[in-house]
């Protein structure tokens, strides 16, 4: 679902997933006075406007959203279906309950629903290998495990780049890319047993929808027009850029200013993991549906053991912690306030929607509207906190005592299975596991029971073991972003090579890069830890360390980004120190920190100073540059780079250190 980064924020990237949340409390300081007789839900049109009204005013303008639909349902009834500023602000057009949005992943819940229509009808076996369904593709898998339609739907397939598929543009909006055409040049690999991990997936519904065409006989789109949106009435709904809905389709306006923006669409042209294009017209009669175990108008959409599934947990971090159905998804299950949610959030470059579900309650909302801020979190805070707020609140859990011996089973490096360029150190120190990444700094841990632990923030890691009782996996339910959408795996130490000793200072950095794939053996056994890289090979373990290659279509702009200022690049020349720290830099887009001084006494060319300073400053250095403490340093900015600084360097930029990086 991504394109080139530099066009995409990793909020966006967040957001196009799920409903990530920055608003929320920790949880011991949730509280409540509301009592049982104050749940009522939403009944009341007046009341409920009274309520969304102000709240969509207030939010809007906090998040900078120009306009915004909201739709409220209850007991098979619409109670409220309005929207709020305008779809075009330059043009004054506001949005009304016909606005036409891109919904991206909510579609996601439409392909489950199509799925699982499939099996009902017997056409697809959920728990039987998915290549049955695929026309004769294979998909490549490494574990001798098939994978299933379950495994697809709950986001367990196990697959390798789980965002590789599929490439988001202006450009194929107009463009007809079918996914026979498509999938055989871009079948993803199976690395993990299906079913083990969780990893949110676009990959992997995307190869569900083409099981839905392939056992069904009918293409994608006609046959969501056809089973889905035409028994619902959903006349303003389809996976395809259709002319009239295009006319009442809110403009798309990103990022921090609101810069209006061409709508984007995506190759292959159906794509089953995100391109419906929807109205809160529509989605209130699909919601009723979901809430009604199925069935609409007296027709019967899907059965109600295949909703039972699409509403029911079936994957969870710990038994407190689920994450997905087939198809929605349940983070931060506090913020239900005890009630049973499923919900779907999504996000394309302008648009953002979410869909929450309260099914025993038969109540649900839906809203999208046109920039891709968090405005949907906030909104689905207060909602749950009016209409069902908590009864009481949760004790504090009593937290168990860990020697280090017990911990040690704990320890080592971890790499997000979604984004790669997330990774956590677990270690022990003074009684309490100690978690370090970028992203979350150093936490340190307290035990409530063997497998869960709670952060310093009352965040909640769930561990995972295999079979034979060791740690694979855990999964960390901070709303900090990019943690929450895959569980992290526990990445195997190499070897130690024969000519890396173990005194060496080098020797973390090197078994770091190489558990992570990142570079490995020259020959043999043999790290090579003082022989020097061209220009090219630097370039590609630059990549993998950064790891944001992992975006569809990204990895061209990455490498324009790093060699941006770099004079007669030569991929097969032998690069120097100095060009290495520019193409960190470039990356990194590093300040250099206020508090440290720094003074590159050596020769370096004008162009490489500022990234050398910045990069030292911030302690990315190699462990053979020594800085003085007046700040001075010689950084041997025109030596050839050695293996070993390369490990050095790149680990300590891109991997779990929690150094004070500032972003420009």
């Amino acid at each position: 679902m991504k394109k080139a980064i530099q066009k995409m924020s990793l909020t966006v990237f967040l957001l196009s997933t799920t409903l990530i949340t920055t608003c929320i409390q920790p949880l011991s300081a949730m509280e409540s006075n509301q009592t049982a007789s104050s749940i009522k839900g939403p009944v009341d049109a007046k009341e409920v406007e009274a309520f969304a009204d102000p709240l969509f005013a207030d939010k809007m303008k906090q998040f900078n959203v120009n306009g915004s639909s909201f739709v409220v349902v209850r007991d098979g009834k619409v109670i409220v279906n309005k929207g709020y500023g305008f779809a075009n602000k330059e043009k004054k057009i506001p949005v009304d309950k016909d606005t036409v949005f891109q919904i991206a992943s909510v579609s996601k819940t439409f392909t489950a629903l199509a799925a699982m229509q499939q099996v009902d009808a017997g056409n697809i076996d959920l728990h039987g290998n998915v290549e049955e369904y695929l026309g004769g593709l294979k998909i490549p898998n490494k574990t001798g495990k098939p994978v299933t339609m379950y495994d697809l739907l709950t986001y367990t397939s196990g697959i390798d780049l789980p965002d590789g598929i599929a490439i988001t543009g202006a450009q194929y909006i107009d463009q007809d890319i079918s996914m026979d055409e498509y999938l055989p040049k871009h079948m993803p690999t199976v690395i993990r047993p299906p079913g083990e991990a969780y990893t949110y997936d676009n990959s992997g519904f995307l190869l569900a929808g083409y099981a839905v065409e392939n056992a069904s006989g009918i293409p994608f789109a006609e046959y969501m027009d056809e089973k889905v949106f035409k028994p619902l009435g959903m006349t303003s709904s389809s996976v395809r850029f259709k002319p009239e809905l295009m006319k009442r389709m809110a403009a798309n306006y990103v990022g921090r200013k609101g810069e209006l923006r061409p709508p984007e669409g995506r190759t292959p042209t159906d794509g089953p993991q995100g391109s419906i294009l929807s109205t809160g017209e529509d989605m209130a009669k699909y919601m009723i549906m979901q809430l009604q175990n199925g069935k609409f108008d007296g027709k019967e959409i899907v059965s109600e053991k295949s909703m039972d599934l699409m509403h029911t947990y079936q994957i969870f971090a710990d038994k407190d912690l689920p994450i997905t159905t087939v198809g929605f998804e349940g983070y931060f299950p506090e913020l239900a306030n005890g009630q049973h949610v499923v919900l779907k959030g999504g996000n394309m470059p302008g648009h953002s929607s979410l869909m929450v579900l309260v099914p025993e309650q038969k109540t649900g909302f839906f809203m999208s509207y046109n920039n891709d801020s968090l405005l949907s979190s906030e909104i689905y805070k207060e909602f749950m906190d009016h209409y069902f707020p908590a009864i009481k609140e949760k004790a504090e859990p009593a937290y168990l005592p860990l020697s280090e011996k017990d911990a040690q089973k704990y320890f080592g490096l971890y790499q997000n299975t979604r984004v790669y360029f997330v990774r956590t150190s677990i270690t022990y120190e003074n009684g309490s596991l100690v978690l370090e990444n970028e992203i979350t700094g150093k936490q340190k841990l307290r035990m409530i029971h063997p497998l869960l632990f709670v952060d310093e923030e009352g965040n909640k890691i769930a561990f995972k073991e295999d079979k034979n009782g060791n740690i694979k996996y855990f999964y960390y339910a901070t709303p900090k972003g990019a943690l929450l959408v895959a569980d992290s795996q526990k990445m195997e130490m190499k070897q130690t090579y024969s000519d890396v000793s173990n005194t060496s200072s080098y020797k973390t950095y090197i078994n770091n890069l190489s558990a992570l794939s990142i570079m490995g053996a020259k020959t043999g056994n043999k790290f090579d830890p003082t022989g020097t890289m061209t220009q090219g090979e630097f370039t590609d373990a630059l990549i993998k360390a950064q790891g944001m290659y992992v975006f569809a279509g990204s990895e061209d702009g990455i490498r324009q980004q790093l060699a941006a200022g770099i004079p007669n690049l030569n991929p097969s020349a032998p690069i120097t120190r100095q060009v290495a720290a520019v193409m960190i830099q470039n990356l990194k887009q590093l300040e250099p920190v206020a508090t440290t001084k720094t003074k590159l006494q050596d020769t370096a060319d004008a162009w490489a100073k500022d990234a050398i300073t910045a990069l030292v400053s911030q302690g990315i250095v190699d462990p053979d540059t020594k800085v003085s403490a007046d700040g001075s340093f010689t950084f041997r900015a025109k030596d050839l780079l050695k293996r070993q600084e390369a490990s050095a360097l790149l680990d300590l930029a891109f991997g779990y250190y929690s150094l004070p990086i500032k972003r420009n």
